[in-house]
């Protein structure tokens, strides 16, 4: 599973840079790519937290 995590990262980062860096898209679109990437970084380091499968497994009431 921590292949996908880290893909996660991956496009998370690559959202962030490419909105901090594309200039000819419209404010809205750009800050859309921002929160997207940065929720996606903060989504995959949080599962590789420890832990982070129980609470996961609680909050979909997988247990």
């Amino acid at each position: 599973m921590g292949f996908w995590y880290f893909l996660m990262l991956l496009i998370g980062g690559g959202l962030v840079i490419r909105g901090l860096l594309k200039k000819n898209t419209s404010g809205l679109i750009r800050f859309g790519t921002l929160v997207i990437g940065g929720l996606l970084i903060a989504l995959g380091l949080f599962m590789f937290q420890d832990g982070s499968d129980a609470i996961v497994a609680d909050l979909f009431n997988l247990w």
